[in-house]
């Protein structure tokens, strides 16, 4: 590792322990039922996750005026855009947290990602390559997993 990159990754730790230390406090005094504290968790892991793998993470949570849900991560992996939906578990079970995304939530998610595309210039929305990842966070007494899926569903749904 180089000085710069040795520096990053330490002031990435400190600042992920210390959002977690936050956000502990929050969460304690939070009437918030215990499944969206555990969602919430698990998106703050997955945004520490990605940027520690090179994501540069643009938006969390980012919401539509027009449209109800949201877009849980948007982040650049290189020159595509990604829109992330993170699963966040606190057991593996036979279901894995990817088989939650169903077609209905892929339709919302395809979606919010145009109301989100509306904000770029027109002329360079056609151009911005984008995908549509799940990121399960399996939160487990033995520490944080993650599973990627890149690619998990494409943009235009198919026709049946």
């Amino acid at each position: 590792m180089t000085p710069g990159t040795t520096f990053a990754a330490l002031y990435l730790g400190l600042e992920r322990r210390l959002h977690t230390r936050l956000q502990a406090r929050v969460h304690a005094r939070s009437k918030l039922p215990a499944h969206l504290i555990t969602g919430e968790q698990g998106e703050d892991a997955a945004y520490f996750h990605l940027r520690r793998h090179g994501y540069t993470v643009v938006a969390r949570r980012w919401r539509s005026e027009r449209l109800t849900g949201d877009i849980d991560l948007v982040a650049w992996d290189g020159d595509t855009l990604v829109f992330f939906e993170v699963k966040t578990r606190t057991a593996r079970d036979l279901v894995t947290a990817q088989a939650a995304v169903d077609s209905h939530k892929e339709k919302m998610l395809r979606r919010m990602a145009s109301a989100y595309l509306r904000q770029f210039p027109e002329r360079h929305r056609a151009c911005v390559p984008l995908r549509f990842d799940i990121l399960a966070v399996y939160q487990l007494p033995g520490g944080t997993e993650f599973e990627h899926t890149p690619n998990a569903f494409a943009y235009y749904a198919e026709r049946r």
